[in-house]
């Protein structure tokens, strides 16, 4: 496992706290509904959602229930790299073979309760995997051993599998970077989610510099 996982590595830190406060505002964030199915996705690149995804997936997983990472970005995924796992199968294998979709390719994080699916060998049509019929029967399938499944996915403005994806799940977190995130850009990754009906149910952002070190802020979407 990298240095990334703050959660892990400095559980008892501000920053760690920080990503227990937001598994808290999840669990809330609707009490109708249970969030079984969480999509993450920043406005742009290199605003740490991955990171960010992976830590929360480690606390979700500490408090008991039981976890499915997806690296949902078959552009540049990073979960694999997180958590120091093998290049095996994964995501795309599920999609295009009934065998994989029936026993997930899934792989021990080394955190009790979590499980990460790798993206699998990258494909050269990304979104018309994730927006596909399978995508849904995959999801389906992970859910029969799981609580609840993350799924890491490109940034908005940059491609369009965020989107696709975003319909098949039951809420979108949007990641910004304080200081690296121009505004009009944050408004714009938000409007463009929410013009598919996509379900935001809240921000985080990124880099913020608030007392006792915290890393993140986490502000519900209206």
């Amino acid at each position: 496992m990298t240095n990334s996982l703050i959660t892990i590595s400095n559980p008892r830190s501000p920053i760690a706290e920080a990503y227990r406060t937001l598994r808290t505002n999840l669990e809330f964030s609707n009490l109708d509904k249970t969030l079984r199915t969480l999509l993450v996705t920043s406005a742009g690149a290199e605003e740490g959602k991955s990171t960010m995804l992976a830590n929360l997936a480690v606390t979700i997983a500490q408090s008991g229930k039981r976890v499915i990472l997806v690296d949902a970005d078959l552009r540049r995924p990073t979960q694999r790299q997180i958590f120091g796992l093998k290049d095996n199968a994964g995501l795309t294998d599920m999609a295009r073979d009934d065998a994989a979709r029936a026993q997930p390719p899934l792989q021990d994080s080394g955190v009790p309760n979590l499980q990460v699916l790798t993206s699998g060998q990258l494909p050269p049509n990304p979104a018309e995997i994730l927006g596909s019929k399978r995508m849904s029967e995959i999801l389906a399938a992970l859910l029969e051993q799981s609580d609840i499944v993350l799924l890491d996915a490109p940034p908005v403005l940059a491609v369009t599998d965020a989107a696709v994806l975003s319909g098949k799940v039951d809420g979108v977190l949007l990641v910004v970077s304080a200081g690296k995130t121009k505004r009009e850009n944050a408004k714009k990754a938000q409007a463009q989610l929410e013009k598919i009906n996509a379900r935001i149910i809240g921000v985080v952002v990124n880099n913020v510099q608030a007392e006792k070190g915290a890393s993140y802020y986490y502000a519900e979407s209206n």
